[in-house]
């Protein structure tokens, strides 16, 4: 057997398609959909995945706007910033790049965007919003597999889901979306972590495992049953001497020998990365058409 991929391009390209008509609504009533972006320093990765969020608010027609911040940037200029942005009534999504510099309070930082604006999902309101089962902005990439999972027509209800990694971004937020009690969603949920004993005795029994810690080809074949779908979430850098830049890009799933094992997965890159994007766009969306 050699599992179905879900493919994020593919899957990423419907989502966005399908916000064009919401945001050719919304300019027939003046109102142009605008994310605005912080970044505070210039980590690599981040500022990748900046460019990737700038280049397709430029496709769908969004309004993009890319604040860059030197490393040793006060705590107190962020928040002034921030709070500029939550007033401004042409934007309606605010981001701001994670992880921050150690001289920034990440948590107050967080707690200082309008929850409205909160496109990314990651305050305390939004969190405790999606925690009790309300309507909010849940982070972009749990969101992402959740997506992927319906269009998949991969239903969680009654299933077991494992997730590794518990993380603010993706595991925890992950485990709620998957155990709310809606449709697409009603799993039966483990979250393991670094101090989970046996953590391979527990994927074993998964019939949806998804992966967020890290580490590269870390799920090897012998942790997954046989029919399982497999969701990589990882996203490493591996040295390379064969490839010009010298290194390349792997999951946390080794790729090659679980896709004989799983009935579906997810590849990297090509997959849930693609994703995340899109929902943030869908989330950006969202937050004009709350203001009607």
């Amino acid at each position: 057997m050699t599992a179905k991929i879900i493919d994020g391009k593919v899957l990423s390209k419907k989502v966005m398609k399908s916000l064009e008509p919401r945001i050719a609504s919304l300019k027939e009533k003046g109102i142009i959909p605008g994310l605005s972006v912080i970044i505070v320093g210039e980590d690599p990765a981040s500022l990748s995945y900046v460019t990737s969020k700038g280049k397709a608010c430029e496709r769908l027609g969004i309004g993009s706007e890319t604040i860059m911040l030197k490393e040793d940037t006060p705590q107190k200029d962020l928040l002034a910033i921030i709070e500029n942005l939550n007033t401004n009534t042409r934007v309606h999504g605010i981001l701001v790049q994670l992880p921050l510099p150690s001289q920034i309070d990440e948590n107050t930082v967080l707690e200082a965007i309008n929850s409205e604006k909160d496109v990314d999902g990651f305050s305390p309101v939004n969190m405790g919003r999606l925690i009790s089962g309300q309507d909010c902005f849940a982070p972009a990439t749990p969101s992402g597999v959740m997506e992927m999972l319906a269009r998949s027509k991969i239903n969680p209800e009654g299933k077991h889901a494992v997730i590794i990694g518990r993380s603010n971004i993706v595991g925890k937020p992950m485990a709620a979306l998957l155990m709310q009690k809606k449709k697409g969603a009603n799993a039966t949920v483990t979250l393991c972590h670094s101090r989970t004993k046996n953590i391979p005795d527990i994927t074993k029994q998964a019939d949806i495992l998804i992966s967020a810690i890290g580490k590269p080809n870390f799920v090897t074949a012998d942790m997954v049953k046989p029919g399982a779908v497999v969701i990589d979430i990882g996203i490493n850098r591996v040295d390379d001497d064969t490839r010009e830049k010298g290194y390349c890009i792997v999951g946390d799933v080794d790729f090659e020998a679980v896709k004989e094992v799983a009935s579906a997965i997810t590849p990297v890159p090509g997959g849930v990365g693609r994703m995340t994007i899109a929902m943030l766009m869908k989330s950006t969306v969202q937050a004009a058409e709350n203001t009607l």
